[in-house]
């Protein structure tokens, strides 16, 4: 792990993807020009310098998470030291798992798509589309 020795910061894209949050650097440098990373509520360049204590906000998809500086790398190590380098808060926690426990409850309501029909459920659709069930429906072809 790496910092700057005169002032003790390491730039803003390195510390996330260091930290783990981003998995490349790239995609930290596009979030954060995308105004999707804040410190402090403002938007900041990837080159920012953090301190300790410096309460970064990140936002990917629908989550949010609130996390403040606790460490310094530059360099991407293991997840139980990236782990070391922040904290999150407990509201941020809070809101995190109650947006699980939403996504679960609507997966549990959401019914299983069956795909494809089967070659023998096709044919009994097709049989019924020939049925007068569907004479004189939109689904009927002959509009003579």
């Amino acid at each position: 792990m790496s910092v700057d020795a005169g002032t003790g910061r390491v730039r803003l894209d390195k510390w996330l993807w260091a930290a783990r949050i981003f998995k490349t650097r790239g995609l930290a440098q596009a979030a954060i020009d995308n105004g999707r990373v804040l410190i402090g509520g403002e938007r900041v360049k990837p080159a920012r310098a953090l301190r300790f204590g410096d309460e970064i906000t990140v936002r990917y998809a629908e989550l949010e998470r609130v996390v403040v500086v606790r460490g310094m790398a530059e360099k991407r190590g293991s997840a139980t030291i990236a782990q070391g380098l922040y904290e999150e808060t407990a509201a941020s926690i809070a809101r995190r798992e109650a947006e699980r426990e939403r996504r679960a409850r609507a997966a549990s309501l959401t019914p299983i798509a069956g795909g494809r029909p089967t070659k023998r459920e096709r044919r009994r659709l097709d049989d019924l589309e020939g049925s007068a069930f569907f004479e004189g429906s939109a689904f009927d072809d002959d509009e003579d």
